[in-house]
C-alpha cells in the first residue's frame, strides 16, 4: 500500500503540465539544437548553426557586450555599432560641456575623421564557448565542505582558463549555470578602440525621460552610434589614428518590411541577471522587505538631484548620467513588487513547493536529504533577514554620497605614507594618482547636493538600522553634536579636504608623509572609514556564512527540480553571458479594461508633447517632419512611422541594446527596455504581462538620414 501512495504521487508530479510557455527562456547559443523545431514551427527561417558557430560566420559574430553591461550589434562591413542611447549615455555625457552639450543637442560625426575617442571603453565578441562541467568538478568528493570545494572549482578553472589563453589574445572566463551544477568556458575577444560616431537629442533618445521609462506606450529613440577600430590587420589594438574601421566576420542586414501581431521574433543579447529558480522566502524577501526601503531611500536622493537639476542647466548636464543610473532601478523595483503582488508571485511559489515536498517526501529513500531543503532555506532566509537589512541600508544610504567614493580612494596614499619601507618616490606616485582620478570626479560634482543627500541618507540610517548595524560614526554624532546630523554634515563639508577640489588639489601637490595624520583624520575619509569598517568586520562575515550555506542549498534545490520534473527543458538564469531569447510581436492587457497595441507611433511624441516639460519638449525640426509626413521609404505600408513596438520575449538589463531579428536573421529593432507590469520577470516570468520593448529600426534609419542628415552611415548598411 505505502509503495501505491509513493507511486501515485510521483506519477501525478510527473504528468503535471511544467512545460514553459514558448516565449519564456534565456537560452544558451551552443545549445539551441534543442529548440530549433519549435523556433521553426514559430517562424524561424534559418538553423541552428546559422546562430551560433565555430567553423563558419554566424549570428554571434555580429553581437557584442558593449562596455559592461550593454549589449549592441554591427550593422555595416566598416565595423559601425548600434546600441541604445542610455547605453552610450556616459560617453555623450562625458563629451558634452556648455559650449557643445550633445545630451540636449545630440551629435552627429560628418565622417569618419570627426568620430570622437572614447578611452576605456571596450566592446567583447564571443569567440566560441565549451561545456567544462566535468573538468571543473574534476575532484570534488561529496564529503568536501563549501569552502574546500570553492577552492577545487576555483584551480581547476584556473586551468581551463590558463590552457584556453595560452598563445593568443584572447580572454577567458569559466561561467557557473544552475547554480553551479553545470560550468561552461567563454572565450572573448575584446577591442579597445570604439569611437563616438553620433546620438540624437535627449529630446529623441530621451523621449519620456523617467516618467517613461519601464512604461508603455513608448516613443523614445533610444539609440546610439558607435564604430569599432582595429589595427591594419583588424586585430584589436588600444586607440591610435592609424587604426581603421574593424572588418566584422558577420553584420546584420536590415530588413524595411516591418512587422503585424503574432510575427516571430527573437533577441540576441547578453542578460545581466535573472533569478527564476529561488524559494518563496527569497522572494518574499526581495520584493516585499529589501525592494521597499532601496526605493524610499532613492526616492530621496532623487528628490534632491531632481531639484537642483531643474533650477541649473549646468547642474542637469552634469548630474544626467547619475540621475538616471539611480532611477532606473528604482522604478524598476517599483515595478518589480507591484508585479509579483499583481501575480500572487510568493502564493504560487508556496503551491509548487508543497508539490515539490510532497515529491521529496516520496522520494526519501532514493534521494535522502531533498525533503530537508525548504525547512532549511525558511530557517537560512530568517536569519538573514536582519543582516541583508543592515546590508540594504549601509548600501543605499552608508555609500549612497558622492564624497563615500572619493574619500576612500585615498586608502592607499594612506597606507603607502604609513609604511616606513615604501619610498617616497612610491608615496609621491600615489598622491598624484589620486589627484589625476578626483579631477574626473569633481567634474561632475557639486558639494551642495551631496551635503542635502548626506544629511537624508544618515538620518534614514539612525532612524531605522538595527542599532547593533550602525556604524561607529553615529556615536561620534552623538558625543560631539548631540544626534544632529545636519549639524555634522555641515561641519564634514565645511572642512574636508575633499569637499573642495581647490583644497584637495593644493593639498595633493604639496603632500607630504607628515601630512599623512591630516588625510587620514578628514572627517570625509572618517565617515568612509567608519562605513566600510562596519561591513567588513560585522555585516559582511555575517551574511557570507548565511549565503555560503543558501547557495549551497540553492545548488541542491536545482539538481532536485532537475530531477523532479525530467521533462522539462531548463534555462538558466542570466548572468551576463549570450542568450538566446524568442517570442511573438503582440500587445496585452495590464489591468481591466484596458488593451495596448503592439506598436506606438509619430503620432504619440505630438500627443505627449509639453515644451514646459524638459522630457517631452519636442525638437522642431521632428515636429516639422512628423507633421509633413516626411517619412520617405521608412514609413510603414499604412503609411505611418512606426517608433516602438512590443513582443513577448524574455528580456531583462544587460540586453538594452540588444537586436531583434524577424524569422530570416533580418534587424527589425533594438531592445530598450521592459513594461513596468512585466518588470518581475526577474524573478517570475508571466506570458501575459511580461513585454520588451523595442525600437523599430525604421524609425532610427529615419532620424539618421531624414532628420539628422547622416545619410552616409545609412549608405554602409544593408538595408532590404
Amino acid at each position: 500500500m505505502k509503495k501505491l501512495i509513493r507511486f501515485i504521487a510521483i506519477f501525478s508530479l510527473l504528468t503535471t503540465s511544467f512545460n514553459l510557455s514558448a516565449d519564456e527562456g534565456m537560452w544558451i547559443p551552443l545549445l539551441l539544437n534543442k529548440n530549433i523545431d519549435q523556433m521553426q514551427k514559430l517562424g524561424w527561417k534559418l538553423t541552428a548553426e546559422d546562430i551560433y558557430s565555430v567553423n563558419h560566420s554566424s549570428l554571434k559574430d555580429g553581437i557584442v557586450m558593449f562596455g559592461r553591461g550593454c549589449t549592441g550589434e554591427v550593422v555595416s562591413p566598416n565595423g559601425l555599432l548600434l546600441t541604445n542611447h542610455h547605453c552610450g549615455f556616459g560617453v555623450i555625457q562625458r563629451h558634452s560641456s556648455l559650449e557643445h552639450d550633445y545630451l540636449t543637442d545630440g551629435f552627429w560625426a560628418a565622417s569618419m575623421e570627426d568620430e570622437k575617442p572614447n578611452p576605456g571603453l571596450t566592446v567583447t565578441f564571443l569567440v566560441r564557448m565549451e561545456d567544462v562541467t566535468s573538468q571543473v568538478l574534476e575532484g570534488i568528493a561529496s564529503n568536501l565542505s563549501e569552502l574546500e570545494r570553492d577552492a577545487v572549482i576555483r584551480k581547476n578553472s584556473k586551468t581551463i582558463v590558463e590552457k584556453a589563453t595560452d598563445g593568443n589574445h584572447f580572454d577567458a572566463r569559466v561561467v557557473p549555470y544552475f547554480h553551479g551544477n553545470q560550468y561552461y568556458l567563454y572565450v572573448t575577444e575584446v577591442f579597445k578602440d570604439i569611437r563616438f560616431v553620433g546620438a540624437p537629442p535627449s529630446g529623441i533618445g530621451k523621449f519620456g525621460g523617467d516618467t517613461d521609462n519601464w512604461m508603455w506606450p513608448r516613443h523614445t529613440g533610444d539609440f546610439s552610434v558607435f564604430r569599432i577600430y582595429a589595427d591594419s590587420n583588424n586585430m584589436p589594438a588600444e586607440y591610435s589614428k592609424d587604426n581603421v574601421p574593424y572588418r566584422p566576420k558577420h553584420f546584420f542586414p536590415i530588413s524595411l518590411g516591418g512587422y503585424e501581431q503574432g510575427d516571430f521574433a527573437l533577441l540576441f543579447g547578453n542578460p545581466g541577471s535573472t533569478r527564476e529558480y529561488l524559494p518563496s522566502y527569497a522572494v518574499d524577501q526581495i520584493a516585499f522587505k529589501e525592494n521597499p526601503v532601496k526605493i524610499g531611500l532613492r526616492q530621496k536622493r532623487l528628490d534632491i538631484i531632481g531639484y537642483s537639476m531643474d533650477t541649473s542647466r549646468l547642474v542637469r548636464i552634469q548630474y544626467a548620467s547619475k540621475h538616471a543610473g539611480i532611477s532606473n532601478y528604482w522604478k524598476k523595483m517599483i515595478g518589480e513588487t507591484r508585479g509579483i503582488t499583481k501575480a500572487n508571485g510568493v502564493a504560487r511559489k508556496k503551491e509548487f513547493e508543497a508539490d515539490f515536498q510532497k515529491w521529496a517526501d516520496a522520494n526519501e529513500e532514493d534521494k535522502p536529504g531533498y525533503s530537508n531543503i525548504l525547512p532549511l532555506f525558511e530557517k537560512m532566509y530568517d536569519k538573514l533577514g536582519p543582516v541583508d537589512m543592515a546590508f540594504t541600508y549601509l548600501r543605499e544610504a552608508g555609500m549612497a554620497p558622492e564624497i563615500f567614493s572619493l574619500a576612500t580612494r585615498a586608502q592607499d596614499l594612506i597606507k603607502a605614507a604609513s609604511d616606513k619601507t615604501v619610498s617616497d618616490e612610491e608615496v609621491e606616485k600615489e598622491a598624484q594618482d589620486l589627484l589625476r582620478s578626483s579631477r574626473g570626479f569633481y567634474k561632475n560634482y557639486q558639494p551642495l547636493i551631496d551635503q542635502k543627500i548626506t544629511s537624508e541618507m544618515l538620518e534614514e540610517m539612525q532612524d531605522h538600522m538595527e542599532k547593533q548595524y550602525l556604524p561607529d560614526i553615529f556615536a561620534t554624532i552623538e558625543k560631539k553634536y548631540k544626534g544632529n546630523i545636519p549639524a555634522y554634515t555641515s561641519t564634514l563639508f565645511s572642512t574636508s579636504i575633499f569637499t573642495d577640489s581647490t583644497r584637495l588639489y593644493s593639498f595633493l601637490n604639496g603632500f607630504r608623509r607628515k601630512s599623512v595624520r591630516k588625510l587620514a583624520e578628514d572627517p570625509a575619509y572618517l565617515l568612509g572609514q567608519s562605513i566600510m569598517a562596519k561591513y567588513r568586520n560585522e555585516i559582511y562575515p555575517a551574511g557570507k556564512g548565511i549565503n555560503s550555506q543558501i547557495d549551497s542549498l540553492q545548488r541542491i534545490y536545482m539538481q532536485a527540480l532537475m530531477e523532479m520534473q525530467p521533462n522539462r527543458q531548463f534555462y538558466p538564469d542570466a548572468n551576463s553571458t549570450l542568450r538566446v531569447c524568442y517570442g511573438k510581436v503582440d500587445g496585452f492587457e495590464p489591468a481591466d479594461g484596458v488593451e495596448y497595441n503592439y506598436y506606438t507611433t509619430t503620432h504619440g511624441i505630438l500627443e505627449k508633447e509639453d515644451s514646459t516639460i524638459y522630457d517631452y519638449d519636442v525638437d522642431p525640426r521632428l515636429k516639422e517632419l512628423i507633421a509633413s509626413s516626411d517619412y520617405g521609404r521608412y514609413a510603414d505600408a499604412d503609411g505611418t512611422m512606426h517608433v516602438a513596438f512590443i513582443s513577448t520575449i524574455h528580456s531583462t538589463g544587460g540586453n538594452s541594446g540588444a537586436p531583434v531579428l524577424n524569422g530570416n536573421g533580418e534587424l527589425i529593432g533594438i531592445n530598450f527596455d521592459r513594461n513596468w507590469e512585466g518588470t518581475m520577470s526577474d524573478l517570475i516570468y508571466d506570458p501575459d504581462q511580461c513585454r520588451n520593448i523595442v525600437l523599430d529600426i525604421r524609425y532610427l534609419l529615419f532620424i539618421l538620414d531624414k532628420y539628422a542628415g547622416a545619410g552616409w552611415l545609412v549608405e554602409e548598411m544593408n538595408v532590404r
